[in-house]
């Protein structure tokens, strides 16, 4: 593996600011983006904590792999964990919005931070988080497209989180519209490559 402690580094600073700027939407209380909606309407449902439903979604999810022969990398499986207990720990932390124009800052912050973390976490280059490679393996036993497969997920956690009680609202519509063009943008800045290709 070549340049392993900045990719280390760069994958855990990924996934404790992806837990962040989670925490950072769910304070913002304007609408979650689609996983996170249903994270929140099971944590609300059962009483969990909402980093604990984050864990045992990301567990269940990776098991899904099995069946579709996707093989998890090493940040694949601290994926399923940091993020959890760094969205835990922002929300102990962090106050609710209290009024709108903070609620719309957070929201905004949140959108962007996540857009950073995760091209940052990607970037490392150390496996694909369990929903992004739910989607892939998919995609590659099906023949659909990723666009197809990845909607149709989506929308499914969606609906399945809004029926149990999770926040969807305009920080819903904004996340969706966002963090494609963030992420394709920022990513290529966020890959690491090795030293030799690397422009000085």
């Amino acid at each position: 593996m070549h340049r392993p402690v900045r990719r280390l580094a760069q994958l855990y600073a990924g996934l404790v600011l992806y837990g962040a700027s989670m925490a950072l939407q769910i304070r913002a209380g304007l609408g979650l983006d689609p996983w996170d909606v249903f994270h929140q309407g099971i944590a609300e449902r059962t009483g969990l904590s909402f980093g604990t439903v984050v864990i045992l979604t990301g567990a269940l999810v990776l098991l899904a792999w099995i069946p579709l022969r996707q093989r998890p990398g090493f940040g694949t499986v601290s994926n399923v964990f940091v993020i959890g207990i760094a969205v835990d720990a922002t929300l102990a932390v962090l106050p609710h919005a209290g009024s709108a124009p903070v609620a719309v800052a957070m929201l905004l912050s949140g959108v962007g931070l996540n857009g950073v973390a995760g091209g940052a976490y990607i970037g490392a280059g150390l496996g694909p988080g369990p929903r992004d490679g739910l989607m892939t393996g998919l995609v590659r036993r099906t023949g659909r497209s990723v666009r197809l497969v990845r909607t149709s997920i989506e929308a499914g956690v969606l609906v399945a989180g809004a029926v149990l009680g999770g926040t969807v609202g305009i920080g819903t519509v904004v996340y969706a519209v966002s963090i494609g063009p963030l992420v394709h943008v920022l990513l290529p800045r966020l890959t690491v490559r090795p030293a030799a290709q690397t422009v000085s």
